[in-house]
């Protein structure tokens, strides 16, 4: 094989591989990226709760209860209203194993056992978290979930004490 022609084939092949080395750093560059901003904040999903709520901190098995739907009152008495998102809702899931500590599909159990025995209801299900700010805010006793960036000042905000 002629020189030139082998230096073109080793010049091609340094270019092709740094090329390519080039496009899996901006790929992985790309990737990282896209993984911080979906990265699971469990502080950017909170409870709320109807402004007439005595209440400003849940613990978290009181908070299990309720939204499990085994409690049905606020601890000065009150009725509870649970409002909740769809089990398929990646808010429901990040609310669950975040603040709850349980897994989406143990909610749904707890649910359906208690509506087919007869001893108890399901919460109230609404399709966005704008529907589920809004009746939170308009049922006395309401408590629900969404993330921060949804809150206004027509609910109260609840903590929960760990």
């Amino acid at each position: 094989m002629p020189p030139s022609r082998r230096d073109w084939t080793t010049t091609e092949l340094d270019r092709l591989t740094r090329s390519f080395a080039a496009r899996w750093l901006v790929l992985i560059a790309l990737s990282l990226a896209c993984l911080t901003s979906w990265a699971d904040d469990p502080n950017d999903v909170i409870m709320i709760a109807h402004p007439n709520v005595r209440v400003d901190t849940l613990a978290r098995d009181t908070a299990r209860a309720i939204f499990g739907m085994r409690q049905r009152t606020w601890p000065d008495g009150q009725a509870v209203s649970v409002f909740v998102l769809p089990d398929s809702h990646p808010i429901h899931a990040r609310f669950a194993k975040s603040l709850l500590d349980v897994y989406p599909h143990q909610l749904r159990l707890a649910w359906d056992r208690a509506v087919f025995s007869g001893t108890g209801q399901a919460p109230n299900r609404v399709s966005t978290q704008a529907e589920l700010l809004h009746h939170v805010a308009s049922t006395p006793g309401g408590l629900g979930y969404i993330q921060r960036g949804y809150v206004n000042d027509s609910v109260r905000i609840l903590s929960l004490a760990k």
